[in-house]
């Protein structure tokens, strides 16, 4: 479905940090020679092998969507399904979780006898002001840690217009700012813990239209007001580039970046938050917080930390690097995040399921989600002090099994990148994805819960990963070509070996 949806899913062994060869299509059969006089910036190549002295192009006369091949009627399909579909689907989840005592097939037995309208009619979560006020003020606060706390200035993936931006990467901080208000006010008082739970209807509608109004103000501002005009991409449907974006790194100002903003601030932090409340809120109704429910809450600020703490590191990853700032981003951070990755928490803070599960089944399932996360953390570690290194490092106490290959960006220049083939990179060619769809389906696991719903997030991920997965690799051997080839015959599998 939705592909951010935040996966901050790591690079891949093969990105480099200084450049990214763009692959954006352009003039229709217009045949390319590998030399200096390739097209600049946009003017990008469909390259089937980089080893090839003659390469071909097919394209639209258009400011180059990335080469996805699609025709204008799919590609609408697409974007108008996702447009509906999407915040359907969290609206029913939110549904049979708060009407329906958690369970989805209780809310469908009530569609089918009722219809879908008279349901949401009765159910469906309502504008409040107290809940408006309160996104509006979290919306203010994120904005003012973002701007005024101090942090690191980090650069991102060289753009396929030439441009290398510079992020303060104060997410870290912000996180603990924020964390750190909300319990000071609820001991003082001022704030219920369990506000977001209480109000949740209020803020649910809130969270939607914020997400629906940053993809139309990006949207027109691609349009009027773009930050980088050379890395803007469009098809000429403005359906598909509402949904996918146009502009690559929007900006207001010089350093307020609305990507790393949205995902960072309103996706990530919010998500740990509304665990929190969670937490307070059953305990002030039952008297105590079930294991189930911390245990969950203590894998999700792992991961979100992790998040946070490797913020560096996220600026060269697809979300930052390649994907384009549409409603998929700016809704899905906004609204998607908050809703469905919470899902676990939320089913165990409101009292589901009956019967929780038994101690050794959770010791069992958070066990095997710390270990999925420290071979998550093993993945990337491994892979950053290789390319710190230059490919002079020991892995798995021998030393960095690499292949060297060669890749022109689209100004025509030559580059080479080592591509890790050893140690965990050497298992498969996605460990790290891997480690994180073992960790999701941990995190639902400790839900207990038998139903779709507290599985989701693990399904969500699954289908977001293995496609990220196919889109990767079908950059890299446009990218890399033979040297590709090589990679896989020397690393056949994909994320477990003997399986896929």
């Amino acid at each position: 479905m939705l592909r951010i949806l935040l996966s901050f899913a790591p690079k891949d062994p093969d990105q480099d940090d200084e450049t990214q060869i763009s692959i954006y299509h352009r003039e229709q059969n217009m045949e390319i020679k590998r030399t200096p006089s390739f097209p600049k910036a946009h003017s990008s190549v469909q390259l089937s092998s980089l080893s090839t002295p003659h390469l071909k192009a097919k394209t639209k006369a258009t400011r180059g969507r990335a080469g996805n091949d699609r025709t204008w009627l799919r590609s609408n399909a697409a974007a108008l399904t996702i447009l509906l579909l999407a915040p359907l689907l969290a609206l029913s989840f939110h549904l049979a979780l708060h009407h329906f005592h958690g369970s989805v097939s209780e809310l469908l037995v009530a569609v089918s006898r009722q219809g879908f309208l008279s349901v949401f009619h009765a159910h469906a979560p309502s504008f409040s002001w107290k809940g408006t006020l309160a996104y509006t003020s979290w919306v203010v606060l994120q904005v003012a840690l973002f701007v005024y706390l101090p942090g690191p200035v980090n650069k991102g993936q060289r753009t396929p217009a030439g441009n290398v931006l510079e992020y303060q990467t104060n997410g870290l901080l912000a996180w603990a700012v924020t964390h750190v208000l909300y319990l000071g006010l609820s001991w003082l008082g001022i704030l219920d813990p369990a506000f977001i739970p209480r109000n949740w209807g209020g803020l649910v509608v809130a969270c939607n239209v914020t997400g629906f109004a940053l993809a139309g103000l990006a949207y027109a501002k691609a349009h009027l007001m773009p930050s980088h005009p050379g890395d803007s991409k469009t098809t000429g449907s403005v359906l598909y580039d509402f949904y996918m974006g146009v502009e690559l790194n929007p900006r207001i100002g010089s350093r307020f970046d609305l990507k790393l903003f949205t995902v960072g601030r309103l996706g990530m932090t919010a998500w740990t938050l509304i665990d929190a409340s969670y937490i307070a809120y059953q305990y002030q109704a039952l008297g105590r917080v079930e294991p189930s429910l911390a245990l969950v809450t203590t894998l999700h600020v792992l991961y979100v930390v992790d998040f946070f703490i490797n913020e560096a590191w996220y600026l060269k990853t697809i979300d930052i690097a390649h994907d384009h700032y549409g409603f998929y981003m700016a809704w899905g951070s906004c609204a998607w995040l908050p809703m469905i990755y919470t899902l676990p928490a939320q089913y165990t803070g409101l009292g589901h399921p009956a019967s929780p599960p038994s101690s050794t089944y959770l010791a069992l399932v958070f066990a095997t989600g710390l270990a999925a996360y420290a071979v998550f953390r093993d993945v990337n570690s491994q892979r950053d002090r290789f390319r710190r290194s230059g490919g002079r490092c020991l892995v798995w106490g021998r030393p960095a099994g690499h292949i060297r290959a060669r890749y022109t960006t689209s100004d025509g220049a030559e580059h080479h990148s080592l591509l890790l083939c050893s140690g965990w990179w050497g298992w498969s060619r996605h460990a790290n994805y891997t480690a994180d769809l073992v960790l999701s389906f941990c995190m639902c696991a400790l839900a207990g819960g038998p139903g779709p719903l507290t599985w989701f997030y693990g399904l969500f991920m699954s289908g977001l990963l293995v496609h990220r997965c196919v889109r990767d690799e079908a950059r890299c051997s446009a990218k890399y070509g033979a040297s590709w080839d090589d990679y896989r015959r020397r690393v056949p599998w994909r994320l477990v070996p003997g399986v896929i």
